[in-house]
């Protein structure tokens, strides 16, 4: 784990990170409102999910920033990348391949290195 200056910084990393897998589920809103048609009750109800994700998403991301530096928050945003390939498995039974594996490494590597390189 990722040795932040003392435990107050270590639970707003970890409060960004909740935040970052429950943003990332406004995807899967997202492609459940388009498998329906359009302007019906469940593509409404599905677009709806997007808009209060993102609403909640932009509210608790305010808070975030107000105690972890910005370059380390914004470049943890990019973890959303392996959310996307988890969600796609469980929930939409996507095959996981070679390239998608390299692709979360590299993601996971870069934003070790931003955030080693702010402490």
């Amino acid at each position: 784990m990722i040795k932040l200056n003392n435990t107050f910084d270590s639970k707003y990393y970890l409060f960004l990170h909740i935040e970052l897998c429950i943003l990332s589920l406004s995807g899967i809103c997202s492609k459940m409102a388009a498998q329906n048609q359009f302007l019906s009750f469940w593509w409404i109800f599905w677009y709806a999910m997007v808009l209060l994700n993102l609403g909640v998403y932009a509210i608790v991301w305010q808070q975030i920033i107000k105690h972890l530096p910005l370059t380390t928050a914004y470049a943890n945003k990019a973890i959303g990348i392996v959310w996307g390939i988890l969600w796609g498995i469980l929930i939409f039974h996507e095959q996981l391949k070679w390239n998608m594996i390299v692709g979360a490494i590299i993601v996971i590597i870069g934003v070790i290195v931003v955030v080693k390189s702010d402490e």
